[in-house]
Order: C-alpha cells, then sequence, then structure tokens
C-alpha cells in the first residue's frame, strides 16, 4: 500500500504533452484512447498511487478544448459481444459511456460506427442512437486492409466513410474495447481532413506497455499477463531504435503496423510525421514513478493474481491453457513464483489445518488473518468477520451476531428458498451484521472498518461463488483463489 507512483505530477505533465501535440498540427488532433477511460484499476495496482479516474480527470482538465467519439464495430453489435467486466452488451455500452461522459461535463459529439457492411442490428442502433439526437457515422469495410495502401487512400477507401463532423481541437477516439476500430477512425479522419486542406494529427494514448522502462521491468510484464489472452507481447521499437539510438518499448501489434501506417501517412501528407511507434504515444506514466521498487513489488503481485486467474478460467472452461502458460513463463522472467504471494501460502495453510475450505487476508501493517468453513459460515464469510474484529479491537470469541440470529436466515436459505448450502455468503453475513449493528454497538463498529479493506489481499483455498467474487471486489479487496472446486457443489 506504499505510494510509488505521482498522480498530481502524472496529471500535470501528460495534459501539458497532449497540448503540445495538438500544437504541432494545426490545431486538430485525433487522439486514440486505448484502455479504461475511467476505473483503470489495473494501473493502479501495478503503479500504486495512480488514480483510476486519471485518465478521466486528465479529459476534464482539457474539457475546453476536447470532444469525443465513441467507436463501435457494427460485426460487435451484430454478434452481441459482451464487455467481460461489467457483463453488458458493447452497444449498451455505449450508451452507458455516453452518460457517464455527460454527467462529467465532457462533450460527446458523435458515435461512428465501423466495419459496417448493411448490418441489420447495426442499423437499428444507429436509429436508436438518431433518436435520442447523437448524431452517427458509418465507416465501412475495406477489401484487403490494411495492407491495400493504394485502395485504403483512395475515394473507394476512406474516402467512402462518412466524415464524422467535431468542432474541437482535440478529438478523443475511444470505445467499449479492443478491436473496434479506433485507429481506423482517426485515420479516415486525417484523410477527410486533407481533403479539407486541414493538416490534422494523429496520436495514441495507451498507458502500457510503459515506453521508457525497460522490456522486463515487472510493470510491463504485468502487462503482458493482463493481455495474455490477446497474444500481446511487449518489444523493443526498431524503428525508434534505428532513428533516435534510443531503446524503448512497444507492443507487436504497433510494432508490425507501423510500416503501413507510415506509408498512409506519407500518402496523406507527403511525408510522415513519425519516425517510429513511440513517437506516436503521448504516455507520461513512466517519468511520474516516484518509488521504482513498490511498483516493482506491486506489478510482481499482480503477475501472480493475473496467474490465479487465468487457472481459475481454465477449470472453469472459460480460456485454453496457452494463457496460464504464458503469464507462468511471465512469472520465470520476474523472479517469482507462486510462494511470493503471502495470503495464498496462508491459506493452503489453514485449509490444511483444518480440512476443509479456508481464506486468508493480509492488512496494511502486514498482518495475516485467517478464517475457517464452520456450520455457520463459509471460509470467506468468517474471514470477513475475524477481520472486522481484529480491526476493531474486539475480542475473537465474541459473537458480533448472534447464532440466534442466524438460524433463521439458515431456515430460509435452505426451507424456503430451496439452497442446498447452509453457511451464510460474505453478502448475508454483512446484511446480518448490518441488522445487528441497530442494538449492538460492538457490530457497529466492526461494520464501520469495512472502508479499511480496500487495497488489503486475499486468497481463498476454494473457488468462491459469483456473490463472494463480487462483494470482495466492492470492498476494494485483491482477491485470488486456487483453481479448485469444492468437494460439495455449495449454491
Amino acid at each position: 500500500m506504499k505510494i510509488g507512483f505521482d498522480n498530481e505530477k502524472y496529471l500535470k505533465m501528460q495534459s501539458e504533452h497532449i497540448r503540445d501535440r495538438i500544437s504541432k498540427f494545426d490545431n486538430k488532433l485525433y487522439l486514440e484512447f486505448g484502455g479504461k477511460l475511467f476505473d483503470d484499476y489495473h494501473a493502479s495496482r501495478v503503479l500504486p498511487g495512480f488514480a483510476p479516474d486519471s485518465k478521466l480527470r486528465l479529459l476534464k482538465e482539457l474539457s475546453d478544448q476536447a470532444e469525443i467519439v465513441i467507436v463501435i464495430s457494427a460485426k460487435d453489435i451484430e454478434k452481441n459481444k459482451i464487455r467481460g467486466d461489467l457483463g453488458i452488451t458493447y452497444d449498451t455500452d455505449v450508451l452507458r459511456l455516453i452518460q457517464t461522459y455527460r454527467d462529467q461535463g465532457l462533450y460527446v459529439g458523435s458515435v461512428t460506427i465501423t466495419q459496417f457492411s448493411g448490418q441489420e442490428s447495426a442499423l437499428l442502433f444507429k436509429n436508436r442512437l438518431e433518436n435520442l439526437d447523437i448524431p452517427v457515422y458509418l465507416h465501412y469495410i475495406i477489401p484487403g486492409y490494411p495492407s491495400n495502401v493504394p485502395l485504403i487512400i483512395s475515394e473507394e477507401g476512406y474516402g467512402k466513410n462518412d466524415y464524422i463532423e467535431t468542432s474541437r481541437p482535440l478529438v478523443i477516439v475511444t470505445a467499449p474495447g479492443p478491436g473496434s476500430g479506433k485507429m481506423a477512425t482517426c485515420l479516415s479522419q486525417l484523410y477527410h481532413e486533407h481533403k479539407r486542406g486541414i493538416h490534422a494529427g494523429y496520436a495514441k494514448f495507451e498507458t502500457f506497455p510503459v515506453w521508457n522502462l525497460p522490456l522486463k521491468h515487472p510493470v510491463n510484464l504485468a502487462y503482458e499477463a493482463a493481455t495474455a489472452d490477446l497474444n500481446d507481447v511487449n518489444m523493443i521499437d526498431p524503428y525508434h531504435l534505428e532513428a533516435y539510438g534510443e531503446t524503448t518499448v512497444n507492443y507487436n501489434r504497433d510494432v508490425e503496423i507501423f510500416p503501413v501506417l507510415n506509408t498512409i501517412f506519407e500518402k496523406i501528407y507527403g511525408e510522415s510525421p513519425y519516425k517510429s511507434p513511440t513517437d506516436m504515444g503521448v504516455n507520461m506514466a513512466g517519468k511520474c514513478i516516484c518509488d521504482d521498487e513498490v511498483c516493482r513489488e506491486a506489478s510482481r503481485q499482480e503477475i501472480i493474481r493475473r496467474y490465479y486467474a487465468a487457472l481459475n478460467a481454465l477449470v472453469k472452461g472459460d480460456s485454453s491453457d496457452k494463457e496460464a502458460q504464458k503469464i507462468e513463463l511471465l512469472m520465470n522472467m520476474a523472479g517469482i513464483t507462486i510462494a511470493d504471494r503471502k495470503v495464498a501460502v496462508e491459506a493452503q495453510k489453514r485449509a490444511k489445518e483444518t480440512g476443509g475450505p479456508a481464506a486468508a487476508l493480509e492488512l496494511e501493517d502486514g498482518t495475516i488473518v485467517t478464517g475457517k468453513t464452520t456450520n455457520l459460515l463459509g471460509a470467506s464469510a468468517a474471514l470477513l468477520l475475524n477481520v472486522l474484529k481484529l480491526l476493531a479491537g474486539i475480542d475473537h470469541e465474541v459473537h458480533i451476531i448472534s447464532p440466534n440470529s442466524i438460524e433463521p436466515i439458515q431456515k430460509l436459505k435452505v426451507d424456503y428458498l430451496k439452497s442446498k448450502n447452509p453457511r451464510l455468503h460474505t453478502d448475508e453475513v454483512l446484511i446480518a451484521l448490518s441488522a445487528s449493528a441497530a442494538e449492538n454497538p460492538q457490530a457497529r463498529l466492526a461494520l464501520s472498518q469495512l472502508p479499511k479493506l480496500e487495497g488489503c489481499q486475499a486468497h481463498t483455498s476454494v473457488m468462491l461463488s459469483d456473490v463472494d467474487i463480487k462483494i470482495f471486489k466492492k470492498l476494494g479487496v485483491q482477491l485470488t483463489s486456487e483453481a479448485v472446486f469444492e468437494h460439495i457443489l455449495l449454491s
């Protein structure tokens, strides 16, 4: 929980750098925004001190100059593609993003539907947006994209796309997820702006990999772990090394596409403004690390967490073994094993001692608290109560929830709701604790300790239900679990 990143310095440097990039063109910059614009919890985990809403705060600082264009692929609309972290379709997320940005005082100019080839579902979504007075533009599939440059830079390529009407110097191009067509949208706009006599610019804002950190720095390895399912690979930018004699880090897709991008820039501008993929970026995160070792250790822990998540997905049948194997290689590069996650070691030790599922949580001061499965409580629920009692200074033997109040809840679950598992989940134990807090001062004191769990590490010896996982996530606890189903299927 130590700070390794100077967030205020970052906001200042980043906004200045973007303004400087705008000035290098005809006061018009299309900025491809990768990753999440808000709730960037990966960045906050590997760069302790990075605020999850840093990008949003950055945009608010530039709000007088910026407008947002949201891009969504017609193919993703047609197949009802789901955002894994939110469980909603991409088209629903577009509506959510529009409202979120507007609530923050940001101007959303329009939505662009890319890879359009007449999909009925895309047309229905277009009509829905237009009924909400949101301008919508269509960009079409270009055969041979991105290698067929003569076709791309023609009236039958980018020229066929709608020209997106924008009114501000900085145009943020963002999307619900990867593969939506953000870069193609930016480049199409450069083509159309050039036809109108405007020398617009393009830049890319990706927090990771951090270009001015070493290739095998744990922060960059953690990015590879986070994108193991996409098969992204960090690599030295050969174009930057050749042009400047400086070693920088980029990732394979940007390096592979750069020759094509360079040709497109040359066809539009007459010459390319960039000599390397690194040149295109505007990310200042690497210059704002104030404690390198803190960020290294945070990133090592993130890699281990990603490894456990991959193993869980494999056991559930949600991924192949390639993802876990890749992260295992990254762990070897970082010189770490699962034994470097202290809560995992303690949870497994407690499970072995008790012969049943167990859980462990590490507090800010390094104290590790464990919980075991009982007749009344699941291991995670027991862990929460044990932690809250310790933080509140309440003796471990004191009941802050009366067993008599737990029994009616169990009766409700088993007799009326037909659950096979009588033990209380984490959400149920917190509700019971809240009910007890109305009359029990100690329960009230224990409940007030919940904010102290944010940022804590936890591990369970078996995989948890979705309910328990969501509770830990809402509390800000960074949870991992062994890739093991409980012997008895508990509902």
